[in-house]
């Protein structure tokens, strides 16, 4: 027989935690085809293209460039490289880093490493992009982190204090 009751599974931390993934998903749900989410639909691409591009330099190809374009759509242009393992990248990787996101804002410290790893990560893009939309995608999730951190740092709210996931929820 099934135990459903859970009695000893969570502690209070990990409830709330559960509880705010939660309202995470209906929330996204909720306003996936607004302009809201579209800041974080193209976050989601950039992830993707820059899995493309990790899978070239790992594999000894050239990443010629990498464009994300405002109708959700991307590319990443490469030369060399093993394609059977590039071309998958972009699905798996975007998957894995939102995974590791999810894990690293289990804990403040992960959380703000994490968003210091994002945010050099977007620094570095900044310089290579060929096309605007990936620049002002870039410039605007490094002062989206930049606020989130004086938010967090300054502010009494307790969302923003003791749950620094709020940056990598959506």
């Amino acid at each position: 027989m099934a135990n459903w009751k859970l009695k000893h599974c969570c502690n209070h931390e990990q409830i709330v935690f559960l509880i705010f993934l939660g309202v995470c998903s209906v929330v996204i749900l909720a306003l996936w085809r607004t302009v809201l989410l579209m800041p974080f639909k193209l976050i989601t691409v950039f992830l993707h293209e820059a899995s493309h591009a990790v899978a070239c330099k790992l594999t000894g190809g050239h990443v010629e460039g990498m464009q994300i374009h405002a109708d959700e759509g991307g590319a990443t242009h490469t030369r060399g490289g093993v394609y059977w393992f590039i071309l998958p990248a972009g699905y798996l990787g975007s998957s894995f880093w939102g995974m590791m996101l999810i894990l690293a804002s289990t804990d403040l410290i992960t959380a703000r490493i994490a968003a210091a790893c994002l945010a050099v990560a977007l620094l570095v893009v900044l310089f290579v992009a060929k096309n605007w939309t990936l620049r002002g995608l870039c410039i605007g999730f490094i002062i989206f982190l930049v606020l989130v951190w004086v938010l967090q740092e300054t502010t009494k709210i307790r969302i923003l204090r003791c749950h620094e996931q709020l940056v990598f929820c959506v």
